[in-house]
């Protein structure tokens, strides 16, 4: 059964076959060589799909929709240039501050890319900045939203390896905050050697304006964050308050929303809430399948042979994910995996919620590497060039966060530490 789904899988995504429809279609013929019963089908990806803490998904992308339309996405701009943007090479910086602040409330990586790209991809072209090095660079940025908290990729991890959500939420500030700041160092140093941005600070807002105009939208992620941290509610019904705040703010408040916009941003959300939906019901029952057909076990037990210590585990697990994450979408690859490789992380003595994080990061840069990069996608649409003309401007990037991805990996404190004095007992 498990060569077959397989090599159903793989000849899919060699005749481009969309991932779910990939993943789903392999899991039948698998069903069918093993001649089970076909409602295992039905009964398994409805499983996959019912449970709570997945309910936070839709509501995570109606409140970044609803953010991007609402204009506090670009009030988190003007905010981030106030404190950035007077250096050379501000504006790139803006870009990753503002990504990082916008990831803290939306949780997707596609959302920031579009809210923020589409504002400010044509404000660095407007600076001098080439296009190609605009959109790369807020594809770059956006990956911090499936790493700062909350995040749905860190959310279907919780779900699939049975970790609990608030510790991976709060193991996810250290690497977050590590790549923004990283990031950020990189392009300050290359705008220098580059000469651009010398005029980035031009049509710059004084902090203290730039903080009352912005201050409703950064008391979002306060209140979300802290409500999870402080016990007020669950990361799930974080989500359900993110959207009831960017509504009443972006109705009430700000006054940039219609009534008549609801309808597109609802309907916009459900389509994009489907999406991922349908891969994780079809990705659960694949995992499903593989699961009872031995798989991990028999993949745990080659492991442990040929990769004699944690540390060559992880090297080898990043390895094997980054290749992965290029070809695999995110979210599937975390929910077909997460239950394989976690059980085995534990046994070479990784914490499943530091492992988490490694996932994350790892599969995140399969976002912003071809052939199936979104977060390129996404940001070739808003700056309207084709995916070609941005891989060199890309690569530097890529190994900016590779460079993060082992400091995450064989320094657990940066993800544990935080954890370990929040939940002490």
């Amino acid at each position: 059964m498990t060569p077959v789904m397989i090599t159903t899988m793989v000849l899919c995504f060699a005749l481009t076959v969309s991932v779910a429809v990939s993943i789903g279609l392999a899991s039948i013929l698998g069903i069918q060589v093993a001649n089970a019963n076909m409602l295992i089908s039905v009964k398994e990806m409805f499983g996959s799909i019912n449970k709570f803490p997945l309910a936070a998904i839709p509501f995570f992308i109606l409140a970044g929709n609803l953010m991007e339309t609402g204009g506090i996405s670009r009030r988190l701009v003007e905010f981030a240039k106030s404190i950035v943007g007077g250096v050379q090479g501000g504006l790139p910086m803006t870009c990753v501050l503002t990504c990082m602040i916008f990831a803290a409330v939306s949780g997707s990586s596609v959302a920031t890319t579009f809210a923020i790209g589409a504002i400010l991809i044509p404000a660095l072209i407007k600076h001098g900045y080439p296009t190609s090095y605009a959109a790369s660079l807020q594809a770059t940025s956006a990956e911090l939203g499936v790493v700062i908290p909350p995040s749905i990729p860190l959310i279907l991890y919780g779900v699939s390896a049975e970790v609990s959500i608030g510790e991976l939420f709060i193991a996810g500030f250290g690497p977050g905050v590590l790549i923004a700041g990283a990031l950020m160092l990189f392009v300050w140093a290359y705008c220098k050697w580059k000469g651009w941005g010398k005029n980035d600070g031009d049509g710059r807002m004084p902090l203290g304006k730039a903080t009352l105009q912005a201050g409703w939208a950064l008391l979002m992620p306060v209140i979300i964050l802290g409500g999870i941290y402080g016990g007020v509610f669950t990361p799930t019904e974080a989500s359900a308050v993110a959207v009831f705040y960017a509504l009443i703010i972006g109705v009430v408040i700000y006054r940039e929303i219609r009534i008549k916009d609801l309808f597109g941003i609802l309907r916009k959300s459900a389509i994009s809430s489907a999406v991922i939906m349908f891969i994780i019901a079809n990705a659960g029952l694949f995992a499903f399948l593989i699961t009872r057909a031995g798989v991990p076990d028999a993949i745990g037990r080659w492991l442990e042979s040929v990769l004699q210590s944690p540390t060559l585990f992880l090297l080898g697990v990043n390895a094997a994910l980054f290749f992965i994450g290029m070809f695999i979408e995110t979210s599937a690859a975390i929910i077909v995996l997460a239950p394989i490789l976690a059980p085995v992380a534990m046994h070479f003595g990784v914490d499943p919620v530091h492992f988490g994080l490694i996932m994350v990061v790892n599969l995140a840069m399969g976002m912003i590497t071809p052939p199936f990069g979104v977060n390129l996608f996404a940001a070739c649409t808003v700056a309207r060039i084709s995916l070609d003309r941005i891989v060199g401007h890309l690569i530097p990037f890529v190994l900016v966060i590779m460079a993060c991805l082992m400091i995450v990996t064989y320094v657990p404190q940066l993800s544990l530490g935080l954890r370990d004095l929040v939940y002490a007992k």
